[in-house]
């Protein structure tokens, strides 16, 4: 009873990925006398994101507006919790009190 029962598993479940193969890396030293020629990379497809001041100035309003908006909503859930427990406090009053003038 108080010993703990490891469960087993004969077979794994699930997919099983072979682990990826590592290649090894070459370490090649050039002197300074023979430079080697600087080979051209490709040119990367991915676009580039370029600001301007004025889509810098509509991304600062889009940010400022979006922490305004997450500000007021949170204050709008904290004033409701608030309120609710403010009256059911003033409930729990006056059933006291009602429970209190019941027993005189």
């Amino acid at each position: 009873m108080f010993k703990p029962k490891v469960p087993t598993m004969p077979q794994p479940t699930g997919r099983i990925t072979p682990p990826a193969a590592v290649e090894p890396t070459v370490m090649v030293q050039h002197t300074p006398q023979s430079p080697t020629p600087l080979s051209a990379q490709p040119a990367t497809t991915r676009p580039t994101v370029q600001l301007t001041p004025g889509s810098l100035l509509a991304l600062v309003g889009g940010g400022a507006a979006v922490v305004l908006v997450v500000g007021a909503v949170l204050v709008s859930m904290l004033l409701a919790v608030a309120i609710t427990g403010a009256s059911v406090a003033i409930c729990a009053l006056v059933i006291r009190s009602l429970m209190a003038d019941q027993h005189r």
